[in-house]
């Protein structure tokens, strides 16, 4: 590794090393190569021999895009009141804090000074504050924030408890907001609860890499800047005079793939750009030619270009109620809007893309003036967007849906005296358990917007089978090849949105029905799952007639259920035993030969839905 003690070469490690091995070849591998008088890593290991940099990796969708966003216009300061960097405070503070007495010989001292000023510290805490719960209502996530000195950390932590009490906590275990530092018992007494040993600290740090986890926002001087990986982590405040490999180490922090997150955002409040710039195009292959590191502005622009692809679909449809309507108001457009979508050509893909692009575009500058004007509007696109998704779509987790539907659309709809829902807003009564009674259906039936109502049937249905494929393996794939062909021929043109209805109305009753099947030829739940497995090739019926088939079905789960353990399932010798045992049965009873390892594997496969039942 070129470490910074493969350096040293009169008398450290590096020289003891290449004593002990004379004839080695020594290859340094490092993120982050470093040019000084004193330490240089070409000097020492010679030319490069491959670069993979940060602009292929986030080619190469291994690290996120970083983008970069200067807040220090909105610090409302005079211009002497403004920190300057020159080279001389970079060398100054690059390193550790001086002893005190030192500092006060040094410009270090005044830009500390003017740095860490009262008022300068208030504004940075209201900017932080406000930016950050906008960045959070567009995107979960977490924040750290590098200052300059340990006093600075502590003084903004102070004021960003005046202005949210309720995320400071003295416990380890609780509070949004915790400064990481280390310190002495020489220090001040204010900063003896910040100061902490590392068993404290390695527990804090496991707290911050939870992305469940209320603890959201960490101050750090120096602490966690290198090596500390927290893919959750999407915004970094800089307000400490940095360069070169210290701040591309610093600002990787931010990059790492997480779920959703369409890029790290980088928040300058000390005039860092320059020094980005350098250390950009010192450590990229393309030296600063290409764009691992984003302007804000550039996001903002796709959001706006999102925006208004969002408004040419929507042209023609009113959706003002949407921030000036009651909740059930608002809540009533949604259908409406989806039928708009509907009619047009490929709408629901089309659209359901767009609002995705515009959503990742937004989290990016949600704290923009831009992105504040629009955010209503964004807000009711994804609300649309999320009533024309699968609820419970095969691509994606619930966990993994865009955190901005999540909170922007909640936010929209949230009514503290009324509770609203989609059947309501629909126009239909919230329907009962089975979803399938014949008043629901001929409500569905007659619905205002057909498209809706089709869409409405089909998310109902899914999520139906999907419940029943947790219990009868047969029944829930027939059910779904039925309503897959059925959406095929709709999606494709081939029947109408009134033909759709009324086949998926008849696959509903076929659904209710096929519940009573098991109580009208008189076996369990458990019992007809296994009929439908034996029974699922014609032949079989035709062969051996219903009742014997019963009879097989019965002794199965009789037999298969006293046999099973909590882990045969992952044992191949238990499974091998279950599946000697169905053969067995099977050819007791004269199952026809040819049929009976298709008719095992499926009863296996049965009874491996069932297991964790019959296992408790």
């Amino acid at each position: 590794e070129a470490h910074r003690s493969q350096y040293d070469l009169i008398d450290g490690l590096a020289r003891n090393m290449r004593d002990a091995l004379p004839n080695a070849s020594f290859i340094g591998f490092t993120g982050t190569p470093i040019e000084k008088t004193d330490a240089n890593t070409r000097a020492v290991f010679g030319d490069y021999v491959s670069i993979y940099d940060i602009q292929r990796a986030v080619e190469d969708k291994a690290t996120v895009p970083i983008y970069y966003e200067s807040r220090i216009a909105k610090l409302a300061l005079n211009e002497s009141e403004i920190p300057h960097l020159d080279a001389e405070f970079e060398e100054i503070t690059e390193g550790e804090e001086v002893e005190r007495k030192e500092k006060l010989k040094t410009k270090w001292a005044a830009l500390e000074a003017l740095v860490g000023d009262e008022k300068r510290i208030r504004l940075i805490a209201e900017d932080f504050v406000d930016h950050f719960e906008r960045r959070l209502e567009a995107m979960d996530g977490k924040a750290m924030v590098v200052c300059m000195s340990r006093r600075i950390c502590v003084e903004l932590y102070e004021e960003i408890k005046k202005l949210r009490p309720r995320w400071h906590n003295k416990d380890d275990q609780r509070g949004v907001v915790k400064v990481v530092m280390t310190g002495s018992a020489s220090d001040p007494t204010e900063w003896q609860q910040h100061i902490r040993n590392k068993p404290r600290r390695k527990q804090l740090a496991k707290r911050f890499k939870n992305a469940k986890d209320p603890f959201k926002i960490v101050i750090v001087r120096d602490m966690w800047l290198t090596g500390f990986d927290v893919p959750c982590l999407h915004t970094m405040y800089l307000d400490k005079p940095m360069r070169g490999h210290g701040l591309m180490q610093a600002i990787a922090r931010v990059n790492r793939v997480f779920r959703d997150k369409p890029g790290g955002l980088v928040v300058d409040y000390l005039g860092l750009a320059d020094q980005l710039k350098q250390a950009l195009a010192a450590y990229t292959e393309s030296g600063g030619q290409g764009t691992p590191s984003i302007d804000t502005e550039e996001a903002v622009a796709a959001m706006l270009a999102k925006y208004e692809v969002c408004c040419d679909m929507l042209h023609g449809f009113d959706w003002s109620l949407w921030t000036t309507g009651t909740p059930a108001q608002r809540l009533g457009l949604l259908p409406a809007a989806q039928e708009h979508i509907f009619q047009q050509e490929d709408g629901k893909p089309r659209f359901t893309g767009v609002v995705t692009d515009l959503s990742r575009a937004f989290a990016l500058c949600a704290a923009h003036d831009e992105a504040i004007r629009i955010r209503d509007d964004i807000a009711f696109f994804q609300a649309v967007r999320a009533v024309l998704v699968k609820p419970s779509g095969e691509r994606r987790s619930q966990e993994d849906l865009d955190q901005a539907v999540r909170q922007l659309v909640s936010k929209a709809i949230a009514a503290p005296d009324e509770v609203i829902d989609v059947f309501s807003a629909a126009g239909l009564k919230k329907p009962d358990i089975s979803i399938l009674s014949d008043e629901f259906l001929a409500e569905v039936r007659s619905l205002k917007h057909k498209n809706v109502a089709a869409e409405l049937l089909a998310k109902l249905l899914r999520d139906e089978i999907k419940g029943r494929a947790r219990r009868n393996l047969v029944q829930s794939r027939a059910f779904s090849e039925m309503l897959r062909k059925a959406l095929n021929a709709y999606h494709n043109r081939a029947i109408a949105t009134q033909e759709i209805i009324e086949e998926l109305i008849r696959l509903a009753k076929e659904m209710r029905e096929a519940v009573n099947r098991g109580a009208d030829l008189g076996l369990s739940d458990d019992e007809i799952a296994f009929y439908d497995a034996l029974a699922m090739n014609e032949s079989a019926i035709q062969v051996m007639g219903v009742d014997e088939l019963k009879v097989i079905a019965v002794e199965l789960v009789t037999t298969v259920r006293k046999s099973v353990t909590i882990d045969w399932t992952v044992r191949e010798s238990a499974r091998a035993k279950i599946r000697v045992m169905v053969r067995r049965i099977l050819k007791k009873h004269g199952y026809p030969p040819d049929l009976r390892e298709e008719a095992t594997r499926t009863v296996l496969e049965q009874a491996e839905l069932l297991c964790a039942d019959w296992a408790s």
